[in-house]
């Protein structure tokens, strides 16, 4: 999944308009005017789409997490130079404060079935041999859980 996939779908699941957008990327540390964010969340066939880069969406990621959850020790914490699924997966699990069991009900949502051990193992540290990489359609069909569980409606 393309990074703006990522940013359009939890844009979309918690409907933020473009100035929480903006106040959710402050809050991960990083500045962003309103036109940044209009040409992330175009279509890649727009003239003025722009491609959101992995530390401008950690930061988007960790501003979510100051948002739900609140600030850790009054610092903010720096956005990674590089993401992946994995790590995607584990920034929404932190804020929007998720045990397993509540993971699992959200792939349930869209009939995907994940066991208990699988989802464990893609929170996993890279270098331990049980690691699991998180594919695209894990990533996908978790956002479309949070979704249906989240907007319902739509």
């Amino acid at each position: 999944m393309s990074n703006n996939d990522i940013l359009k779908s939890i844009r979309f699941t918690f409907d933020f308009n473009d100035f929480v957008m903006i106040e959710i990327f402050g809050l991960g540390g990083l500045e962003v005017t309103r036109e940044e964010v209009s040409n992330w969340l175009k279509k890649e066939e727009d003239e003025e789409f722009k491609p959101i880069y992995d530390k401008p969406l950690a930061s988007f990621l960790n501003g979510l997490i100051i948002l739900k959850r609140g600030k850790k020790d009054d610092k903010i914490p720096v956005a990674e130079k590089s993401l992946n699924n994995n790590l995607v997966l584990r920034k929404l699990k932190i804020a929007l404060n998720l045990k397993d069991e509540d993971m699992l009900e959200i792939f349930a949502l869209r009939q995907f079935r994940i066991s208990k051990h699988e989802l464990s193992a893609l929170f996993r540290n890279p270098s331990q041999h049980q690691y699991r990489e998180c594919k695209d359609q894990i990533l996908r069909n978790f956002l479309m859980g949070m979704q249906l569980k989240f907007r319902p409606t739509a």
